[in-house]
């Protein structure tokens, strides 16, 4: 042992060994008699080695002092307790010469948890009060934390507790007005989020460390804000959703990002009802390795599935997804399946291979100018897609599959969106049929393969020009994780034929998107980068729907998640309408795909904004 080491079992040796046995008897008796005398040396006597191989097999001394936590005194307790439990057994068996009244097991208990912990609570403040004078010294920064709840008190005490990353908490800023004047980790509430231009001045502080995983991007935007203002550097913990497993170490400060800007309250999600159609059951998903298909995967895992098979034809991304779910996920089994849903028998092979119970359809071709200039391949991968994996639904009994659609489908003006649609349609004609076939419908996620934010931080990256096709043009964005977590939530709502509609909140201008991500990099539009128009693409809309003009809504228990009541649409002439596009475009003609779009989908209008 090192002498660290052996100093402190030599402490708790004799603070527990020495001290807490005449300490308990000194507190139940007046004065200390010879007959009390006796009883105190016995009781050491038997009890010494006990205690002192209890602190060895427990590693009392290996634990560290300076960041002693709960976890900490909990295990110093249990060691405590059960001595206590010894003594008091040991009194049955002692002679009645020796005095040993039946209060001393349990004021020995006491006695010893105030020495031991007071002790190691001691050495930490001590420590904490040492690096907080040292505080701005060197190259320290001193910190201050957006958020007084659970995020932000673990983060203090990680703060504290590692100097070697030069961060020293200061204080809290937190709207909650009973938690004004207190103190959480030894650190002071200063005052509400408003506050912090005010509170940074008079405290110094470098650095603003926002620790509201749970806040909305209403809430970040204005603190994002006066940071800039008050020329303090900012920085956050992630959203809710990257923190299930509810730990929050230094490791996961980053910097903030335009998800963070425009996050939205939590999902809440029905796990009860969820579970019960995904747990113990195979589960394929089709486009895995793409942005949405993936997240998917990696929330139908939490529930329990039997087996996961990921269907793709992109090898690489697949290969991506396989690994994270074997890293994370090891108790539950990834199939990798390397498969276009266009081909039918190969397809055909893979459900009857592994049967699936629940089918989540996510492959599709999204890009709507490539998709303008590319219209049998919308048809082929978007339609008959749908079709061949619908289809097999069907034949192999599958209990569920949702279909994943886009805001692009309602009043569409482009191939890719007319597909869709022409999808939408495909899956409600099969409704009734045994399988229950539902349609979720929703607009841009942040951060997806092909989305506007990753062009947008390459240009920035590159010092501009950063491209808007046009000033007025919007759209409705959403995190991955929240519209997956909406995906799964919606079919535990379906019985066939549905259509859920997503609440997207408020439409986002995307040239107010690429003023926030250009300032969040540091820089000023217009001044240091370049913010360029460049007109709409072929097919691009200036304002994206979530219901066409004669659709509404009816509300479900759930408050993001609406159920569209479209139009009745024939299932023969749906069947005939996908045939001839087919043709069409096996034929590769360009002009009898878009007709055969335009008949199918009546509000399909190419060249409308």
């Amino acid at each position: 042992m090192t002498l660290r080491v052996t100093l402190k079992f030599a402490l708790d040796f004799v603070l527990w060994g020495l001290l807490a046995t005449p300490l308990a008897y000194m507190l139940r008796l007046d004065a200390l008699t010879p007959q009390a005398t006796t009883g105190i040396l016995v009781m050491m006597g038997v009890l010494l080695p006990l205690r002192a191989l209890l602190i060895y097999l427990a590693a009392l001394p290996l634990r560290s002092w300076r960041k002693t936590g709960m976890r900490d005194l909990a295990v110093l307790a249990f060691v405590i307790a059960f001595v206590s439990l010894f003594s008091l057994a040991l009194l049955v068996f002692l002679p009645s010469s020796v005095f040993v009244p039946r209060s001393i097991p349990f004021l020995q208990a006491m006695v010893a948890m105030l020495l031991m912990g007071g002790v190691r609570m001691a050495v930490r403040l001590f420590s904490e009060q040492q690096r907080r004078l040292t505080a701005g010294k060197g190259s320290t920064r001193r910190v201050l934390i957006a958020g007084a709840g659970e995020a932000g008190t673990m983060m203090a005490r990680e703060l504290l507790r590692h100097p070697e990353a030069k961060m020293m908490p200061v204080g809290f800023l937190d709207d909650d007005p009973s938690k004004r004047r207190l103190s959480f980790g030894g650190l002071p509430v200063l005052g509400a989020l408003a506050d912090l231009p005010a509170i940074a001045q008079r405290h110094s502080v470098d650095e603003l460390l926002i620790a509201i995983p749970s806040a909305s991007g209403d809430v970040i935007r204005p603190l994002v804000e006066a940071a800039r203002e008050a020329e303090v550097e900012h920085r956050i913990i992630p959203g809710i959703y990257d923190l299930l497993s509810g730990n929050v170490s230094i490791s996961e400060i980053r910097e903030v990002n335009l998800e963070d800007l425009l996050r939205r309250d939590p999902v809440k999600l029905e796990t009860g009802e969820i579970a019960a159609y995904l747990a113990d059951r195979c589960v394929l998903v089709t486009g895995a390795g793409g942005s949405i298909g993936s997240e998917i995967v990696r929330q139908v895992t939490r529930f329990g599935p039997a087996k996961i098979v990921l269907v793709g034809r992109g090898e690489n991304s697949i290969f991506q997804i396989e690994q994270e779910m074997l890293r994370e996920f090891a108790s539950v089994p990834i199939v990798p399946v390397i498969c276009d849903v266009r081909d039918a028998e190969k397809l055909a092979e893979v459900f009857a291979t592994h049967r699936p119970e629940v089918v989540f359809h996510a492959a599709a071709h999204k890009h709507v100018p490539l998709m303008e200039a590319n219209p049998d391949q919308a048809i082929f991968n978007n339609v008959g897609g749908t079709r061949n994996v619908a289809k097999l639904c069907l034949e192999f009994n599958v209990m569920y599959l949702v279909n994943v659609s886009t805001d692009k489908a309602v009043n569409p003006t482009s191939v890719m969106g007319a597909s869709k649609r022409a999808a939408e349609l495909l899956v409600s004609t099969r409704a009734g049929k045994g399988t229950i076939f539902i349609t979720t419908r929703f607009g841009n996620v942040l951060g997806s393969n092909g989305s506007v934010i990753p062009l947008f931080r390459r240009q920035i990256a590159e010092g501009g020009p950063v491209t808007v096709t046009d000033p007025e043009v919007t759209r409705y964005f959403m995190t991955i994780p929240e519209a997956s977590r909406l995906v799964l939530e919606a079919a535990t709502m379906g019985r066939g034929g549905e259509i859920y509609v997503f609440d997207m909140g408020q439409a986002v201008r995307i040239a107010d998107l690429a003023d926030r991500m250009i300032r969040l990099s540091g820089k000023v539009p217009g001044v240091d980068i370049e913010v360029r128009y460049t007109g709409l693409r072929p097919g691009e809309k200036r304002y994206e729907e979530l219901l066409a003009d004669q659709e509404n809504t009816l509300p479900t228990h759930h408050p993001r998640i609406l159920i569209g009541q479209v139009r009745p649409v024939d299932a023969v002439a749906v069947g005939a309408g996908v045939e001839r596009m087919l043709t069409a475009a096996t034929a590769g003609d360009d002009a009898a795909c878009r007709a055969g779009l335009e008949a199918l989908v009546p509000e399909y209008g190419p060249g409308r904004d």
